[in-house]
């Protein structure tokens, strides 16, 4: 006869085994997804690349959503504020979901905002997950955003009312720049899992991928000089204390608008800077006639986030178009942290 040492072996073999056939069959059906507050698209394309399907959208950006549909012209597409939408019917409409991608609005978290007042009718859109969560049930649930979300008065709350819904929960502060995307984007990721504990999501220990990946010295866009009378002042000395670090003939990043801890300027040698909704980077090199510098430009800070040329943001301003990728969700990282949920 066994003992029950053998048994408790044997019945652990068991739900090793069933756990296994569930997620077996999970696999061989496409798992299907629904993006919240979607942007253009990052976290869509992430997620499709790891194989899901992606059944519906939803954000209340025109723009966006124009570009959202040139990218994925078969997706069911919400437009307007996400909390007037109706979730019986919607639900009824999309049918099953096994994951629901969530990028609530960040600027009222981000520490960017400086002393400026915070909105709290936009922070609580992402309370919006928990109603989804709880009309829909999928297996999973991600939700991205800014780091300093955590230190938000209501952040605890949020995780509660996921767990009362069956949820166990992992907060987990992923780089980009780890996961081979060329910019280190450091960016708070709540995982959520009806089954069990998701697991924690480490580096790939890969070499981090340079700006000088992305960016383009040759002529294809338009180059002004440097020194100018109408250059100013801060911006000159940032550029010096680049040309003093690296040389007179080696080319650099420099932060054109916005305020810089770090002197101002970066190396191409190492990830990109973190891309915000604003025109920030300019990128300066030598010539036989002094330095010439000229802003990033979309398809840079496209490449830097991690998306492939055929991704298309061509509908769309200069200045919307940066909004859109500087708001995105890396593409690459989404990808990592699906697989690492699904494949479990």
């Amino acid at each position: 006869m066994w003992n029950r040492g053998q048994a408790r072996s044997a019945s652990e073999k068991w739900a090793a085994a069933q756990r296994t056939i569930g997620v077996e069959r999970n696999l061989k059906r496409k798992l299907r997804a629904i993006d919240l507050f979607c942007g253009a698209g990052g976290s869509s394309w992430g997620a499709q690349a790891a194989g899901v399907e992606i059944v519906a959208a939803f954000d209340v950006w025109p723009v966006a959503e124009s570009v959202y549909r040139d990218n994925f012209p078969n997706v069911r597409f919400y437009s307007g504020r996400i909390e007037e939408h109706d979730l019986d019917q919607v639900v009824k409409e999309v049918g099953r979901v096994d994951l629901i991608m969530a990028s609530p609005e960040c600027t009222n978290h981000s520490v960017a905002k400086g002393n400026k007042p915070r909105c709290e009718v936009s922070r609580e859109t992402a309370l919006q997950v928990v109603r989804f969560a709880k009309a829909f049930k999928p297996c999973w649930v991600v939700v991205e955003n800014v780091v300093s979300m955590q230190k938000w008065s209501r952040y605890a709350g949020l995780m509660k009312d996921m767990e009362n819904l069956g949820y166990h929960s992992l907060p987990q502060k992923l780089n980009a720049a780890d996961f081979g995307v060329p910019q280190a984007r450091r960016r708070l990721f709540l995982l959520f899992d009806l089954k069990k504990k998701p697991g924690e999501i480490k580096p790939r220990g890969r070499r981090k991928r340079p700006a000088a990946e992305v960016v383009s010295l040759n002529g294809e866009y338009h180059w002004t000089t440097l020194r100018t009378k109408r250059r100013a002042e801060a911006t000159l000395a940032r550029a010096d204390r680049a040309i003093a670090q690296v040389g007179e003939s080696t080319p650099f990043l420099m932060v054109y608008y916005g305020s810089d801890h770090a002197g101002g300027w970066q190396s191409l040698d190492v990830p990109l800077r973190t891309v915000t909704t604003l025109d920030r980077f300019a990128l300066v090199k030598p010539t036989e006639s002094g330095h010439v510098m000229r802003m990033l430009q979309p398809e840079e800070l496209k490449a830097a986030m991690g998306w492939p040329r055929t991704f298309r943001i061509g509908r769309a301003t200069r200045r919307d178009k940066i909004k859109m990728i500087g708001n995105a969700v890396c593409p690459g990282l989404m990808q990592v942290i699906v697989k690492s949920l699904v494949h479990r």
